[in-house]
């Protein structure tokens, strides 16, 4: 069993107008905002955590210039507080539990030149500990009043297997900055989340201390988990198609790692690669039709492309020579690249961004080691892991705008990750 890890372990870190998405550097002036608090006789501390992540959403919006400046006011004042006079927007919110227990907020989207008020808006939820999905709604429903790009992955749940000691480890469903984390899955060694479907009612993931790896599927609503399908080797999920009826699998029955097609409803099983090497972690291309793929046989890992039947594979990146952990949307890849090369010193990996339609190219990352890239819905946005000096992270990089943001995992360590 042990040498079964080593094996999947190794092969995974290893790897582990036109078509481009222009990444520009903004010079324009954004729109000043500060966030007033006008919460009464709620809890003091949650107030202020309840601030502390608004503030950051607004910042990862990245369609204001975001001031941090606390002040409490009354929520129905006819003036802003004094410090954000000069202001172009006040945010000003009120969290207070209504007559069934729920917790509420009210906002308020004001002009601070003249204290109109420009949009205003109740949320609820039934559970205090679940706050932050309120923030990431209210920060949703600001930016579509903007009329800016749609961030609805804001409010989408992340799947973290996160690794708590030798062959422990547990799966994580959170939201995309790590404030809520709930532990779904414990006990063994569980690896390699993959939401199921877009409405993200289920997922799958790897059991990897069972007799055999093997694939199961999880129902996020009642916790009751299914078996889907083990092999010798390996056994990882690593896509779903766009109507979440095939799985592209890595597998190793025969000892070399090789992608497999596989159909839910039949359980028919196709074996897409036959190289006796090692063809890991692929990902659908924008018409489920093709697949890319992460291969050594040029001597060393790199992306490839295929389409599903036939036998030619395509090569993808022509820059670096450890290129792995893809992500793909419609003709977009996103992949991790080996920047360095000293065996007395850290490695740096990199994320870079191609088109598969044009030999546009453009690094995303800088420094550390940076992998398990996954594409928000829209495309617009890329959450990744950064493991950099001993602290584990959770990267966001929105592509338009050039910035990027990370969230740290406060304890253990991030294994994988899902969107």
């Amino acid at each position: 069993m042990y040498k079964i890890l080593i094996i999947m372990f190794a092969a995974l870190s290893l790897y582990g107008a036109d078509a481009t998405i222009e990444i520009i550097k903004k010079v324009d002036k954004l729109p000043s905002i500060s966030v007033e608090d006008a919460s009464v006789d709620y809890k003091e501390n949650l107030s202020k955590k309840f601030f502390k992540v608004l503030v950051s959403d607004l910042n990862v919006l990245s369609i204001f210039n975001v001031y941090d400046n606390y002040n409490f006011t009354d929520y129905d004042a006819n003036d802003v507080s004094l410090d954000n006079l000069k202001r172009d927007y006040v945010l000003r919110y009120r969290l207070r539990e209504d007559d069934d227990g729920n917790l509420n907020c009210d906002y308020k989207l004001l002009s601070a030149v003249d204290s109109k008020v420009l949009r205003e808006k109740n949320f609820r939820i039934k559970k205090e500990n679940l706050y932050v999905f309120l923030i990431h709604n209210l920060a949703t429903d600001i930016n579509d009043y903007i009329g800016a790009e749609p961030v609805d992955w804001m409010k989408s749940y992340v799947l973290i297997s996160r690794l708590t000691g030798p062959n422990e480890s547990d799966i994580i469903i959170s939201d995309y900055i790590l404030t809520h984390q709930h532990v779904i899955v414990r006990g063994g060694l569980n690896v390699f989340p993959h939401w199921a479907d877009k409405q993200q009612t289920s997922f799958y993931y790897t059991v990897l201390d069972a007799a055999r790896p093997t694939l199961y599927k999880m129902d996020r609503r009642t916790g009751q988990s299914e078996r889907v399908i083990d092999s010798d080797g390996m056994m990882v999920c690593s896509d779903v198609s766009s109507d979440g009826s095939k799985l592209l699998l890595t597998m190793a029955p025969e000892g070399q790692p090789d992608v497999y097609l596989y159909e839910i409803a039949t359980k028919k099983l196709q074996r897409l690669t036959d190289y006796q090497g090692i063809d890991v972690g692929a990902q659908f291309l924008e018409n489920d039709k093709e697949i890319a793929f992460v291969s050594n046989r040029l001597g060393y890992p790199n992306v490839f492309s295929k389409r599903i039947g036939s036998n030619g594979v395509q090569q993808m990146v022509y820059y670096g020579k450890s290129n792995v952990a893809l992500a793909a949307h419609k003709n977009y890849i996103v992949y991790k690249s080996r920047e360095s090369a000293n065996e007395f010193s850290h490695n740096t990996f990199n994320l870079h961004l191609i088109s598969t339609r044009s030999d546009f190219i453009r690094r995303l990352t800088a420094t550390g080691v940076n992998e398990f890239p996954r594409f928000s819905s829209h495309g617009d946005s890329i959450i990744f892991i950064k493991n950099y000096k001993a602290e584990s992270s959770v990267g966001i990089i929105r592509l338009k705008q050039n910035k990027s943001f990370l969230f740290p995992l406060k304890i253990g360590k991030i294994q994988s990750i899902d969107w």
